[in-house]
């Protein structure tokens, strides 16, 4: 009996122990927020996927810079006219033999879904603007069956387009004879909330995404759901 009683007191003792050294240290990592990485991942990962984010460069959030180009109707738009929009910008050319037409199917589901809503607009640059005069962009909205007055296909002077996309949003366009089609760009979608601001979602690694692949199913139905989400900003 009273080694059975030295025991209890031996297993009282550890856990005793246990709750003074271990217990404190643990209460004070958790008021820290310094969870595991795999706790971290299972509760904070998923707030980070859908909670959406300003870029920021010096301290400051990355707007669309200014311009102004021509429409597929002859129309002058300018930044300014997506003012209290949700808006998605790409860069495309109408000749482009590869990633384009994906691309442009996959905005089509974006104009399927929004075309009804006066708060979201596209705006589509193109980079190969001696071509892409606006009768030539009129008869492609026309082909890719656009049904929303806001989707503008946009031209003017290369070098301005160019540095549009180049410096303003740093995504790549630029003039190679030597690849299909006579030019490179990357096929990304710019997500731009109604105050200007570009805006992202952060990946599944914690790092924010910047742009959304406009040639990948999976990025565009994250694009549609931050669509939904900054239309129902204040």
């Amino acid at each position: 009996m009273e080694k059975k009683n030295y025991s209890y007191i031996g297993i009282a003792f550890i856990i005793l122990v246990f709750g003074i050294i271990f217990i404190p240290k643990i209460v004070d990592k958790v008021s820290k927020g310094e969870t595991t990485e795999k706790d971290r991942l299972h509760v904070v990962g998923k707030e980070r996927n859908t909670k959406l984010s300003y870029l920021v460069t010096d301290g400051k959030k990355r707007s669309v810079p200014e311009f102004l180009f021509t429409n597929q109707d002859n129309l002058q738009i300018s930044n300014l006219d997506f003012s209290g929009k949700v808006t998605v910008m790409e860069f495309f050319f109408t000749s482009c033999p590869t990633i384009c037409p994906v691309m442009n199917n996959n905005m089509r589901l974006l104009d399927d879904e929004f075309h009804e809503r006066d708060d979201f607009a596209i705006a589509s640059f193109t980079i190969d603007p001696e071509v892409d005069t606006p009768k030539k962009l009129k008869e492609y909205a026309e082909l890719y069956g656009v049904k929303s007055l806001n989707w503008h296909f946009l031209t003017g002077e290369l070098d301005k387009i160019h540095a549009l996309s180049n410096k303003g949003f740093n995504i790549f366009t630029g003039i190679n004879p030597e690849v299909a089609g006579g030019f490179e760009h990357q096929g990304y979608f710019a997500l731009i909330d109604k105050n200007g601001f570009i805006r992202s979602r952060y990946n599944e690694q914690g790092s924010l995404m910047v742009y959304y692949q406009g040639t990948e199913p999976a990025e565009v139905e994250m694009l549609k759901q931050d669509i939904k989400n900054l239309l129902e900003e204040e």
